[in-house]
């Protein structure tokens, strides 16, 4: 069985999330810096992307993950 960070989806070995999406002391880091970090990826991987086309991807992503779905930043975003 695959386990997956509920925050990214990447593949993990065991707990909820992966190593790039907590803090320091291992709990989740803020929507903000979450964010930020996963637009900053989806550019790097896609460097032709517009910021605004990443993160409108990003945001639709988290929104299916569970550790973002029912985030009130994520919520508040989706409906503008």
């Amino acid at each position: 069985m695959t386990i997956t960070c509920e925050s990214c989806g990447m593949p993990i070995a065991a707990g909820r999330y992966c190593e790039h999406c907590v803090d320091a002391e291992g709990k989740l880091q803020p929507f903000g810096e979450r964010f930020e970090r996963m637009v900053a990826w989806a550019m790097r991987k896609d460097p032709d992307t517009a910021r605004a086309a990443a993160e409108a991807k990003t945001l639709a992503y988290m929104a299916g993950m569970p550790a973002w779905r029912e985030h009130p930043e994520v919520r508040r975003r989706m409906a503008e």
